[in-house]
């Protein structure tokens, strides 16, 4: 068993107050010291003092891992299956190392809908210009220009981005479970277009800029063997500080910025602004939706929204576990009324497939999905 160095250091003092407690009533006063000690420590900042650097590979075999012929992630040596635990005691530099491999798959999702999807990357906002900050969307080369039928995929909230719905089942299950590519590759075989929303690509982060701060001498008619001084003594200073806070805080992450996309800046906003630029403008007769999650909600605000074009060219939608609340979005009895006739909602559930759910809300009907399995409908 591992022992960490903040363990080390703290185990003095909690032996010494389990001495103190067993002590009489004239103990309560150190009782109380040990005690106000203990809560000015920072556990977390002390924890990183033991973190081995936060400096992860950008690529798979950087990780020594790969997805097999099942689609699943393996480590390229052992065969083992991904390992979170990859550190003892070192629980938040397991999850960056986790959260690193994420980005990772991301872009290697990102890859396959351009490759074994045969889907387009398209730009937004589309009269973006080169310096602001931009997401994108996939599509399908007939998606505006099939005349039957089109599907339109939205994924939920969190981390997931275009072609995922779970992070978590692509590393744990396999890429069928996780991703949205065999929904994609069905759609196309039965003669659809495809347009794949990227609803949580909502902002880009850049490095906060640095603030310089002018010296009060600079401007100042002082000496120049005063200014001089005053000089020396601010590098010093700062000199310190740098020196403390490297110590302080060794695994000090930089400080980001967001910078929103325009028209962008939430699912919600996404969903709509795609409906405008690219669905509403689909040759299509028959649009449907898949929905996940949050996606659910973006869907029924996008009704909110657009109710008499979405009524007149959506043909049905399939939610899953969506979290959309009629009540709170306060969509209106006609919304209402057209979700009832044009929308089910798969939920998790131990009952059989497509065994009625009771809800709450007066909206589409649920169903189970079977089991924790809310997208093994398809």
């Amino acid at each position: 068993m591992s022992i960490s160095l903040s363990s080390l250091i703290l185990l003095p003092i909690w032996i010494n107050m389990a001495q103190i407690q067993q002590g009489g009533p004239d103990e309560k006063e150190k009782t109380t010291a040990l005690k106000d000690l203990l809560s000015r420590i920072d556990l977390d900042e002390l924890m990183k003092k033991d973190e081995p650097p936060l400096d992860f590979p950008d690529t798979l075999e950087g990780f020594e891992y790969a997805f097999n012929e099942k689609g699943q992630l393996r480590h390229i040596k052992t065969g083992e299956p991904f390992v979170f635990n990859y550190r003892e005691d070192l629980h938040r530099w397991n999850q960056k190392r986790y959260e690193a491999l994420g980005e990772i798959i991301t872009k290697y999702v990102y890859e396959l809908l351009e490759k074994d999807c045969n889907l387009k990357k398209i730009s937004i906002p589309v009269d973006a210009t080169e310096s602001e900050p931009k997401s994108f969307i996939f599509m399908s080369e007939d998606a505006l220009t099939n005349p039957q039928k089109l599907m339109v995929l939205i994924h939920g909230s969190g981390v997931v981005r275009a072609g995922q719905w779970a992070r978590r089942l692509i590393i744990n299950e396999d890429l069928d479970s996780g991703t949205q590519i065999p929904f994609i590759k069905r759609a196309v075989a039965e003669g659809y277009g495809v347009i794949v929303l990227n609803p949580n690509e909502n902002y880009i982060e850049v490095e906060k800029p640095k603030i310089h701060v002018q010296s009060s001498s600079d401007s100042s008619d002082e000496p120049a063997e005063k200014r001089e001084r005053k000089d020396k003594v601010s590098k010093e200073t700062k000199k310190r500080r740098d020196f403390y806070e490297k110590y302080r805080n060794p695994q000090r992450e930089k400080e980001m910025m967001q910078l929103y996309i325009r028209e962008n800046g939430s699912p919600e906003e996404h969903a709509i602004y795609v409906w405008d630029h690219f669905i509403a403008q689909a040759a299509a007769e028959n649009v449907f939706f898949v929905a996940h999650s949050y996606g659910g909600l973006a869907f029924v605000e996008l009704m909110i929204q657009r109710e008499a074009d979405v009524k007149n060219k959506v043909t049905a939608v399939a939610l899953t576990d969506s979290v959309h609340n009629v009540w709170h979005q306060e969509a209106g009895k006609t919304i209402r009324e057209w979700m009832r006739e044009n929308c089910c909602n798969w939920v998790s559930s131990s009952e059989p497939l497509d065994t009625s759910v009771e809800s709450m809300l007066p909206d589409c009907p649920r169903v189970s999905a079977e089991a924790l399995r809310p997208l093994s409908w398809i």
